[in-house]
């Protein structure tokens, strides 16, 4: 049987779960829920978190080392493209070129939104200049093709807005969006537990990113192991294919045929 893997770009991945590295208490707490969750890739936000950039603090690198993990730097509270563009290309000096990043470009500060006229923007940059990219977009199917068709290597459509836990929102636009792609579709934002996570692959997405719904758990490492599972489950019921759906027509689940007559 074929190994099923995740394949971004020309990197191979086990994990179907992408985690955040913020919001957690400290980085105590954020290596064990890491470790929890069975993830391979960790997104950082390299505006927010220290991975040499602050001399002599104390760095991710130090509890999550990327011998072990494939660092995923993000733009987290970038609003211009130009600012998620020289976010990045820090990102890939810090890290020795690295090159796989994630781009998202808020248009609201308030419900952290995609600006997708800025998003596209800065893709078309960033791909120019090398970049395998990943990207946080709307869940548009239109503008998750054209952001395919500019060369980013996964679209990754928000299933509610970052932070509110609300689950998917809209599965239809969802289904559009991955019946059409030819890039991995990875659900990033808005999941809130264990239950939205396999919806989002049961639907058939590739993989889900999150960090909130573990990080603001009441106990974050019980729920990453429970995402885990909840990943897992739904990538196994989507490769299985439910039963169809039938609306007032009962059947045994055991056979009638042979009874014996009272």
């Amino acid at each position: 049987m074929k190994k099923d893997t995740l394949n971004i770009g020309k990197r191979e991945f086990s994990s179907r779960l992408l985690v955040g590295t913020g919001k957690y208490r400290d980085f105590d707490q954020t290596r064990d829920a890491v470790e929890a969750s069975g993830s391979e890739i960790i997104t950082v936000a390299i505006r927010r978190t220290n991975i040499g950039q602050e001399p002599g603090q104390p760095s991710l690198l130090d509890v999550l080392p990327p011998d072990r993990y494939t660092l995923l730097p993000n733009t987290a509270g970038c609003y211009t493209a130009d600012d998620a563009v020289r976010t990045l290309r820090l990102a890939r000096e810090l890290l020795d070129g690295h090159n796989l990043v994630k781009l998202e470009v808020l248009g609201d500060a308030d419900t952290l939104f995609p600006d997708m006229v800025q998003t596209l923007a800065a893709a078309e940059t960033l791909v120019r200049d090398g970049f395998d990219v990943m990207v946080y977009c709307s869940d548009d199917p239109i503008m998750a093709k054209r952001l395919e068709e500019v060369g980013c290597v996964a679209v990754m459509p928000l299933a509610s807005l970052i932070g509110s836990g609300m689950g998917i929102l809209n599965p239809w636009n969802l289904r559009l969006i991955i019946d059409n792609a030819r890039v991995p579709v990875i659900v990033d934002a808005g999941v809130g537990t264990a239950s939205d996570a396999a919806i989002a692959m049961e639907l058939g997405c590739d993989g889900v990113l999150m960090n909130t719904a573990i990080a603001k758990a009441q106990n974050p490492v019980l729920m990453a192991s429970a995402m885990k599972k909840g990943v897992e489950a739904g990538r196994e019921a989507f490769l299985a294919g439910r039963m169809p759906r039938k609306l007032y027509s009962a059947a045994p689940s055991s056979p009638t045929g042979g009874l014996i007559n009272g």
